[in-house]
């Protein structure tokens, strides 16, 4: 077990013209009435704490009495073409609380949107645009059990809330609860792992993850999701890519090693690839035409690129990685490398 860390901040990437053509073919890219910038109007800010009274690393953002009547229409406008193309009412739906997090590269703001009929709400999130940040939400919907849905415009992109406990909570509070099926739990993080190397999907610490639990009939079922995208292929080190080397997730590891043999990790593993075949195998056309915008962008550094396709072909004794001159480039063969055509 590592400490690895991210090597350094990394850089917001541009959307090229491939990638945008890409992102307008499959409805990704869709007129809305609200920017980033926008958000960014607001005159003060309050620290937001947990339900424990603890402080977290969000900020509650006020606007003057103008600002928040424009952005209440905007937001609440955006919140229905995410969930609906634009055709959900939105007279009863209103913006409740609108959140700003400083930390990390994306800089969101978290708009509560609250439906005054019955109290019900829900949450989305206005992002900066990076390239790199979509490349990592398109791989996840196309190639995880998970659907992802955004939108872009602009300056902006728009995602839904991912529920689930995030990760390192659910290991301090969760864990402790009677009913936890601990070898279930182990065995989607060995599929978790493997889902973010073949990938290259970066700092998987535990509070970049969320544990969705499903009731079953006799026990429970997990689902880890990944919720931060920014760091989809920007390290050079093969070890960033692999949740498993993070110290954050020690006890994930420990559950993993408790409950299963390195026969069974390894059975887990083939199994996941198998699946990633199989849906690389249904989107053969999308994904070839988004690695095709991917090997188009700048989306690394010259000495990242250097160090993982060494790293990678170290690992898959394979010198195609040598010949890779973009991360999108090793991305490409790393998807190869699970037998989808």
């Amino acid at each position: 077990m590592s400490e690895n860390y991210t090597s350094q901040k990394k850089p917001t990437y541009p959307v090229g013209k491939p990638l945008m053509g890409y992102l307008r073919k499959y409805s990704r890219e869709l007129r809305i009435p609200v920017r980033y910038l926008d958000l960014k109007h607001y005159f003060t800010t309050v620290p937001l704490e947990d339900n424990g009274g603890d402080p977290t690393l969000w900020e509650t953002v006020l606007y003057s009495e103008s600002d928040m009547k424009e952005l209440n229409e905007g937001l609440t406008e955006t919140y229905s073409i995410l969930k609906s193309d634009g055709t959900t009412h939105i007279e009863h739906l209103s913006v409740d609380r609108i959140d700003y997090c400083s930390f990390g590269n994306s800089h969101p703001f978290r708009v509560k949107i609250i439906n005054q009929l019955n109290d019900n709400y829900d949450y989305f999130y206005v992002k900066k645009v990076d390239a790199s940040r979509i490349y990592g939400l398109e791989l996840e919907h196309i190639l995880s059990p998970n659907k992802i849905n955004y939108l872009v415009y602009k300056d902006a992109i728009i995602e839904e809330h991912i529920a689930g406990i995030p990760g390192d909570q659910f290991v301090d509070v969760n864990l402790k609860h009677k009913g936890n099926n601990e070898l279930r739990l182990a065995k989607e993080f060995v599929k978790f792992n493997e889902r973010c190397f073949i990938r290259l999907l970066g700092d998987m610490r535990s509070y970049n993850f969320v544990i969705d639990i499903t009731p079953d009939f006799d026990q429970v079922q997990y689902r880890i999701r990944a919720i931060d995208f920014d760091q989809q292929s920007f390290e050079g080190r093969k070890n960033m890519y692999l949740p498993q080397y993070y110290k954050e997730n020690k006890t994930y590891v420990e559950l993993a090693m408790k409950h299963m043999s390195p026969e069974t990790i390894e059975q887990y593993k083939l199994e996941e690839r198998a699946l990633m075949a199989k849906r690389l195998r249904l989107a053969k056309s999308q994904v070839k035409e988004l690695m095709e915008a991917m090997m188009h962008d700048e989306l690394s550094l010259p000495k990242h690129i250097h160090q993982l396709k060494e790293d990678l072909y170290k690992h898959y004794d394979d010198a195609t990685f040598l010949k890779c001159k973009k991360m999108g480039e090793i991305v490409r063969v790393c998807l190869d490398k699970v037998h989808y055509h």
